[in-house]
C-alpha cells in the first residue's frame, strides 16, 4: 500500500521540498569541506567531524539492532576510508564541485563489488551506465590548453578511492536489513575518530594539530558544526524518514541533484571555473548514473 497522500501516487509538494532541502544540504557540504580544510588539516577535520556526530547524539539515538562488528566495519570504511581520502583530496586542490561528480561512481562500484563478492547479477544497463560515467571521468582528467586538468590524476584517484570505500560501506549496510540510517551513522561514528586522529598525527604531525586547535577560527567551527549536525544528523534524519514513509524508489532519485547543488554552490561561493568540457563530463557521469538507476531492465510484455 502506498503511503503517498496523492491519488496519482506522486509525492506531495511538501515532501518534494524536504527531499530538495536534503539534496541542497548535501550538495553545499562540498563547499563546507573546502572551507573547513583551509583552516584545519583534513584528517583532523574528519576526526572532529565524527566526534561531533557521536556526541551528544548517541544519548538520544537508539543503537541499531546490528552487531558491533558491522558498525565498526561501516564506521571504518565510511568515516576513515571515504572521508579521509575525500577531505585530503579537496585539501590538496581537488575542485569541490567536480569531486562531488567523481564520487558518484560509488553507485557503479557498489554494483560491481556486489557481483564479485556476493555473485549478484550486473545487468547490461549497469555496464552501459558505467561506460558513460567512465567516459566522463576520463574527460575530467584530460589536459586543457596549457596542460591544466580539471581533476589531476592523483587527486582523481584519491576521490575514486573515497568512492570505493563508500561502496564497501554500502555493502556492509546491505547486510543490515531494516536498519535505521540515522542510528547507523551515529553509532558507527564511534569507530572513526581514533583512527583518523592516529592518521592525522602520523601524516599531518603534532605541530600542525596544535596550531589548528590552538587558533581555530569561527568559520572552521561553523564548518565542523555543519558537517556533523546539518549534513549528518539533520540530512540523514530527514532522508531516512522520507524513505521509510514514501519508499526508496520515489525518494532516492533526488540524490542525483546533490552534484547539481555542489557544482552551482562551488561556482558561487568558491569561484570554481566550470568549463563547457566540465559540463559535458558531468552530464556523462550523471547520465550514466541515470541509465543505471532508471533504464528498464526488461521490456514488459502485454
Amino acid at each position: 500500500m502506498s503511503h503517498s497522500s496523492t491519488p496519482s501516487g506522486r509525492l506531495p509538494l511538501g515532501i518534494v521540498a524536504l527531499a530538495l532541502l536534503v539534496a541542497a544540504i548535501w550538495g553545499f557540504n562540498f563547499v563546507v569541506i573546502k572551507v573547513g580544510v583551509t583552516g584545519m588539516p583534513p584528517l583532523l577535520l574528519a576526526a572532529l567531524r565524527f566526534v561531533l556526530s557521536v556526541f551528544p547524539a548517541i544519548f538520544f539515538v537508539r543503537k541499531p539492532a546490528v552487531s558491533w562488528g558491522k558498525l565498526a566495519a561501516y564506521g571504518l570504511l565510511l568515516g576513515v576510508g571515504e572521508f579521509g581520502f575525500l577531505f585530503t583530496a579537496i585539501k590538496l586542490g581537488a575542485p569541490a564541485g567536480l569531486a562531488s561528480i567523481a564520487l558518484q561512481s560509488q553507485a557503479f562500484m557498489t554494483a560491481v563489488l556486489a557481483a564479485l563478492l556476493f555473485h549478484e547479477t550486473v545487468r547490461a544497463k549497469t555496464w552501459m551506465g558505467l561506460l558513460l560515467a567512465a567516459a566522463g571521468l576520463v574527460l575530467l582528467a584530460l589536459p586543457e590548453r596549457g596542460g591544466a586538468v580539471s581533476l589531476p590524476p592523483l587527486l582523481g584517484a584519491m576521490v575514486l578511492l573515497a568512492a570505493l570505500f563508500w561502496a564497501g560501506a554500502n555493502l556492509v549496510a546491505r547486510a543490515m536489513p531494516g536498519g535505521d540510517a540515522l542510528g547507523l551513522m551515529v553509532w558507527s561514528s564511534l569507530f572513526s575518530p581514533l583512527p583518523l586522529f592516529a592518521l592525522s598525527l602520523g601524516f599531518e604531525g603534532w605541530p600542525a594539530i596544535q596550531v589548528a586547535l590552538g587558533g581555530i577560527a569561527p568559520i572552521t567551527i561553523g564548518s565542523l558544526l555543519y558537517l556533523a549536525f546539518l549534513s549528518t544528523l539533520v540530512g540523514y534524519g530527514i532522508w531516512n524518514a522520507l524513505i521509510m514513509r514514501h519508499g526508496a524508489t520515489k525518494v532516492a532519485p533526488f540524490s542525483l541533484l546533490v552534484p547539481v547543488f555542489s557544482l552551482s554552490s562551488s561556482a558561487i561561493f568558491l569561484g570554481e571555473r566550470f568549463t563547457a568540457r566540465d559540463g559535458l563530463a558531468a552530464a556523462l557521469v550523471l547520465g550514466g548514473l541515470c541509465v543505471h538507476l532508471f533504464w528498464p531492465s526488461r521490456v514488459r510484455r502485454s
